[in-house]
C-alpha cells in the first residue's frame, strides 16, 4: 500500500497533457524558425545549424553537411519566397509549428517543425516534415 501513492504520482506524470505554451514560448519558437530560415537565405550553415536540436546536430555532425541536406531535400524551407505561421499545436508531448511556405518554384507546402525545449529553456528544431498544400496563401 505504501508504494501505491508514489506509483499514482508517477502514472500521473506520464499521462498529464503537456502544458499550454505561453505567448512568450510561441514567439520564441517562431523566432527560432524565422532565424533559421534567414540563415538559410544567407547560406550561413553554422548559424542555421545552431538552431537544430542536439539529435539533429549529432546526426549531421557538421554545419555544411546539414546545409547540404536542407538544400537538397527541403528547397521550400531553404529558399522560401514567403512563409506564414499556422497555429502552434501540441501532439504526443511535442510541439508542432506548421509553417505555410511558397517555395522558389511557386509551389505551396506546409513545413511542420517539431520543436523541443532544451533544459536551458531555449527552443530548438528537432525535425521538420513537409506536407503538400492546396492553399496558395503564404
Amino acid at each position: 500500500m505504501r508504494y501505491l501513492l508514489p506509483l499514482l504520482f508517477l502514472l500521473a506524470a506520464f499521462t498529464t497533457p503537456a502544458h499550454a505554451q505561453s505567448g512568450a514560448d510561441k514567439v520564441a519558437i517562431q523566432t527560432v524558425i524565422s532565424s533559421q530560415i534567414a540563415a538559410f537565405r544567407q547560406d550561413d550553415a553554422a548559424r542555421a545549424f545552431s538552431f537544430a536540436a542536439p539529435n539533429i546536430q549529432q546526426a549531421f555532425a557538421h554545419p555544411q553537411i546539414f546545409l547540404q541536406m536542407v538544400r537538397r531535400g527541403y528547397e521550400a524551407v531553404y529558399r522560401p519566397k514567403s512563409f506564414v505561421f499556422d497555429p502552434l499545436t501540441g501532439k504526443e508531448g511535442r510541439w508542432l509549428q506548421p509553417v505555410r511556405v511558397i517555395g522558389p518554384d511557386d509551389q505551396s507546402a506546409v513545413a511542420v517543425y517539431v520543436m523541443e525545449q532544451q533544459p536551458s529553456g531555449e527552443w530548438k528544431i528537432a525535425g521538420v516534415f513537409m506536407a503538400d498544400s492546396s492553399d496558395q496563401r503564404a
